[in-house]
C-alpha cells in the first residue's frame, strides 16, 4: 500500500487534490482512499489530507502517519514539520519555485521535486490573484513524479467535472516538473505525536467560553500582518503642502472648523486656492481611472467660505522680519512668521496688497471680497503693512542692517516683448497690464476686434475680460495645439464657450497699419521635435497659404514674465534654500517666482511657507521641515474592487451669455440640497489612498478575531494566535496591511 500525506492551507484544495488523485488511480483499477483533517480551521490555516493506494481492499481508517511521499501545497509550510514519519526513499513534492538542488541543504539525502504550481495556477486564471487555487496544478506535477500519464490525469479530471484550464495547468506542471536526489544524509524526522494532555473541554456556562484557545496557533505562521504607512499621491503632488486626504477626510465628517485649521498649517489661501488652483492633486487622484477625481478644489473652496475661522496669535518674539513684495509668497511668508511669533513688516510698491492676485486675476474667477477676506485674516496677525514703498538695491542695503532676517518676493517683473514692427506700440498691450487696467475700468474695447497671443492663464484670462469689455471678435493665437497650452484646462473650455476662438499653430510675425485698421501677418506652423520643456517644437510649415493676415485692432500679448533682480546687490547668489551670500547684515532669502519661476499661486505658497521655515531655522535653530514622506500609494497599492462607484459633484457654472455680460464668479460652488450636505458627500469619495481610516475591513474579516482596535488609524495584531493566513491584507482596501515573511 502506497500512503500520501499533503500539506497545505484552507483554501487551496488540498483535499480536492487527494480525491483528484485517488481518482487517477481508481480509473487504473486500483483501491483507494482520499479524506481530510481538519475543524474549526478556516481559510488560511494549515490542514493535511491523505491518500491511500492498494491493490486490495482498503481497510484502514486511520491518519497518515508514516507517509511514502508527501506533497506540500503551500511554502510557506516547509520545513521539518513535513517531513514527520516519511518513509526512506519518498518523494517530496513542493510548490516552489526554487530548482530541488537550491533546497539541498534542508533536504539533503532525500528525492525532491518542485514546480511553480501557484504561477501556472495564476496564469490560467485559477482561484484569485490573492489566493491561487493549486490543486488540479498540483495534479500533474504529482503524476509525473509518481509515474501516471497525461491520460490519467485527464481521466481524473474528467471523472470529477474538472476541465478547460484545470486540464491545461495540470498538463503544463507535468511538462515542468522538476525532480532529483539529493546527495548528503537524510535527517530522519519521526512521526507527530500528540502535543500533550488534552484539554478540558470548554462548558457553554463557563466563563472561559468564546475566549482564545490554549495553544498558540500563531506558531503555525510563516508571516505576519503588519501596517505601513504610504503618502497619498495628492498630498505628494500639492505644491503648497498641504495634508489633502487629511482636511478632505475631515470635510467627509462635516467637521469643516477641522479641516479648516488642516488647511491653515500650510496656507492662509483656502478661499483663494479653492478658486484659482490648477488643482495637481486632481490630476493625480487615483479615483482618476475609476470613476473622476475626487473634486478637492471646490470641497477647499467650501471649508473657506463655511468654517469659523480662527482668532490669530499676536507676535511674540524679539526677531523682526521684513518681507518685499505682497502677493501670494510674500503674504504667504509674512503669515507663517507671524505664527511663529515673529515682528513682520510688510513692504508693497504697489497702494494695494495682493500682488498677482488682486492685478493679473480677474474677479469672475477671483471675487474681491474673497481676495479681502483673506488678506485681511493673515495682517490680523499683527503683521505691521506699508503700501507705496517700492525696495531698490540701496534701501534692501539698508535694511539689511534693521531687520534680523529679509525675504524678497518681488515676482516677475518684466514682461516678454515681441517685435511686431513699427505700430506695435501703438496697438499692442502687455496682458499684465490689460488685465489691471481693466479691473480699474479703464480698458474697455467695445466692438474691437482683439488678437490674444500666448497659451497660459493671462492669455485665457485676457480674451474673457476683453469679451467683457465689449470686444465684437476675440482670437487668441497660440503656436502649438490646445494639448500643449499650460493655462488651465477649465478655463480653456470656459473661454471657448463664452466665445473666445482659439487659432493652433500660429505665431505672428509682424503688424502693420491700412485703411482699414491694423493687419496682423502670421505664421503657420507645425510640431517638430520636443524642446528642452518636453512639449514638441513649433516649426513653420511650407506651403503657399502658410502666410496670412489677421485683421484687428487691439493685439494683447501674454507671453510671460521674467524677474527683475536689479533689486539685488551685485556678486550675491541664491543658494538652493533660497538664502542669498556674499552679503553682509541679516540673513536674506529670496523666494516666489522671483527665484523660481513656478508660475502658479499654489507653487508660490509653498515657497513663501517654505521660507519662512528656513529663516525661522537660521534664527533659532529649530527645523520645522518634515521628514522625508514615504512612498506613494499609487493604483497598485489599492484594492479597487472593495470601493463602489460615485461620480464626482462638480460645482454649476453661470451660463455663457451671462458671463459675458459682467464679472460676477462663473463658479458658483458646491451648493447643499435638502438633506444632501455637497461636500461632506464629494468629500467620502476619498479613498484615502495609503492611509488607515478605520474602515474595519481587516478586523471584521479577520477568521480568528484576532485584530484589535487601540486607536484612530491603529490596530494592533495578537501574533500568539495569528496563523498568517493573508486575509486582512487582501481585504485592506488601502493597502496599508501587509503580510511579512518571518
Amino acid at each position: 500500500m502506497t500512503e500520501i500525506t499533503i500539506h497545505g492551507r484552507g483554501g487551496q484544495g488540498g483535499v480536492t487534490l487527494a480525491k483528484l488523485l485517488a481518482s487517477a488511480y481508481f480509473e487504473r483499477g486500483k483501491h483507494v482512499q482520499a479524506f481530510g483533517i481538519y475543524a474549526a480551521e478556516r481559510s488560511g490555516a494549515p490542514v493535511q489530507a491523505y491518500v491511500r493506494i492498494d491493490d486490495a481492499e482498503i481497510t484502514n481508517h486511520n491518519l497518515v502517519h508514516t507517509p511514502d511521499h508527501v506533497i506540500v501545497l503551500d511554502r510557506t509550510l516547509i520545513g521539518p514539520r513535513v517531513l514527520a514519519g516519511l518513509r526512506p526513499g519518498g518523494w517530496i513534492l513542493l510548490n516552489h519555485t526554487a530548482a530541488p538542488h537550491e533546497l539541498a541543504e534542508q533536504f539533503a539525502g532525500y528525492k525532491v521535486a518542485t514546480v511553480d504550481a501557484t504561477g501556472i495556477a495564476a496564469e490560467h486564471g485559477l482561484g484569485t490573484r490573492a489566493v491561487p487555487i493549486v490543486n488540479t496544478t498540483m495534479l500533474g506535477a504529482v503524476a509525473k513524479v509518481l509515474g501516471l500519464n497525461l491520460e490519467d490525469i485527464a481521466a481524473a479530471l474528467r471523472s470529477t467535472g474538472f476541465e478547460g484550464a484545470n486540464r491545461l495547468a495540470a498538463e503544463a506542471a507535468f511538462a515542468q516538473v522538476h525532480s532529483a536526489e539529493l546527495p548528503g544524509t537524510a535527517v530522519v524526522v519521526p512521526p507527530a505525536t500528540a502535543a500533550g494532555p488534552r484539554a478540558a473541554a470548554a462548558s457553554f456556562l463557563g466563563a472561559e467560553m468564546g475566549g482564545m484557545p490554549e495553544i498558540h496557533t500563531g506558531d503555525w505562521a510563516t508571516r505576519q500582518p503588519q501596517r505601513r504607512a504610504w503618502t497619498p499621491p495628492c498630498n505628494q503632488g500639492c505644491p503648497a503642502g498641504h495634508d489633502v486626504r487629511g482636511f478632505v477626510a475631515a470635510a467627509g465628517k462635516k467637521d469643516y472648523d477641522a479641516a479648516l485649521a488642516i488647511l491653515l498649517e500650510r496656507s492662509p489661501f483656502p478661499g483663494i486656492c479653492g478658486r484659482v488652483c490648477p488643482a495637481p492633486c486632481m490630476a493625480v487622484c487615483n479615483r482618476g481611472t475609476f470613476d473622476g477625481a475626487v473634486n478637492v478644489r471646490e470641497i477647499e473652496r467650501y471649508i473657506a467660505d463655511h468654517a469659523a475661522w480662527p482668532t490669530p496669535p499676536k507676535p511674540h518674539r524679539q526677531e523682526r522680519v521684513a518681507v518685499v513684495g505682497s502677493g501670494p509668497a510674500g503674504l504667504s511668508a509674512a503669515y507663517h512668521l507671524a505664527r511663529l511669533g515673529y515682528h513682520v513688516t510688510l513692504l508693497e510698491a504697489g497702494k494695494e496688497l495682493g500682488g498677482v492676485l488682486r492685478t493679473g486675476i480677474p474677479s469672475y474667477r477671483l471675487p474681491r471680497n474673497v481676495l479681502d477676506r483673506e488678506i485681511s485674516w493673515i495682517l490680523r496677525h499683527g503683521i505691521e503693512v506699508h503700501t507705496r514703498t517700492p525696495v531698490h538695491r540701496k534701501l534692501l542695503v539698508e535694511m539689511s542692517q534693521r531687520y534680523d532676517a529679509l525675504f524678497v518676493a518681488t515676482g516677475l517683473q518684466e514682461a516678454r516683448g515681441l517685435n511686431l514692427g513699427q505700430l506695435s506700440s501703438d496697438v499692442v498691450t502687455q496682458g499684465i497690464d490689460y488685465l489691471d487696467h481693466a479691473r480699474n475700468g479703464h480698458e474697455f474695447v467695445t466692438g474691437l476686434r482683439v488678437v490674444v497671443i500666448g497659451g497660459g492663464n493671462t492669455a485665457m484670462d485676457a480674451a474673457r475680460t476683453a469679451l467683457r469689455c465689449g470686444a465684437r471678435r476675440v482670437q487668441v493665437l497660440y503656436r502649438r495645439t490646445r494639448a500643449e497650452m499650460p493655462a488651465i484646462h477649465e478655463e480653456i473650455e470656459e473661454a471657448l464657450e463664452e466665445g473666445v476662438e482659439l487659432c493652433e499653430l500660429v505665431a505672428p510675425l509682424r503688424l502693420r497699419e491700412t485703411p482699414t485698421g491694423a493687419l496682423l501677418t502670421c505664421q503657420r506652423m507645425e510640431l517638430g521635435a520636443p524642446d528642452a520643456s518636453g512639449r514638441r517644437s513649433p516649426v513653420p510649415l511650407e506651403s503657399e497659404d502658410a502666410v496670412y493676415d489677421v485683421r484687428c485692432d487691439r493685439v494683447i500679448l501674454a507671453l510671460g514674465q521674467s524677474a527683475d533682480l536689479s533689486i539685488f546687490p551685485e556678486g550675491c547668489n541664491v543658494r538652493s534654500d533660497g538664502q542669498l551670500t556674499g552679503l553682509t547684515g541679516c540673513p536674506i532669502f529670496a523666494g516666489g517666482d522671483l527665484a523660481t519661476n513656478e508660475g502658479t499661486v499654489t507653487a508660490a505658497i509653498g515657497n513663501g511657507c517654505a521660507a519662512a521655515w528656513h529663516i525661522h531655522k537660521t534664527l533659532t535653530g529649530e527645523d520645522l521641515f518634515p521628514p522625508a514622506a514615504p512612498p506613494v500609494a499609487g493604483p497598485d497599492v489599492l484594492t479597487m474592487h472593495l470601493f463602489d462607484p460615485a461620480e464626482p459633484r462638480h460645482a454649476p457654472l453661470l451660463a455663457p451669455q451671462q458671463r459675458r455680460a459682467g464679472f460676477a464668479e462663473v463658479r458658483r460652488g458646491l451648493i447643499d440640497g435638502p438633506g444632501d450636505p455637497a461636500a461632506a458627500a464629494e468629500a467620502a469619495r476619498c479613498l484615502s489612498c495609503g492611509v488607515c481610516n478605520d474602515c474595519d475591513h481587516c478586523r471584521s474579516t479577520c477568521p480568528e478575531g484576532i485584530m484589535r482596535y487601540v486607536a484612530a488609524g491603529e490596530y494592533a495584531f495578537d501574533y500568539d494566535y495569528c496563523k498568517g493566513c493573508g486575509i486582512c491584507a487582501a481585504q485592506c482596501p488601502r493597502g496599508v496591511v501587509y503580510m511579512a515573511e518571518l
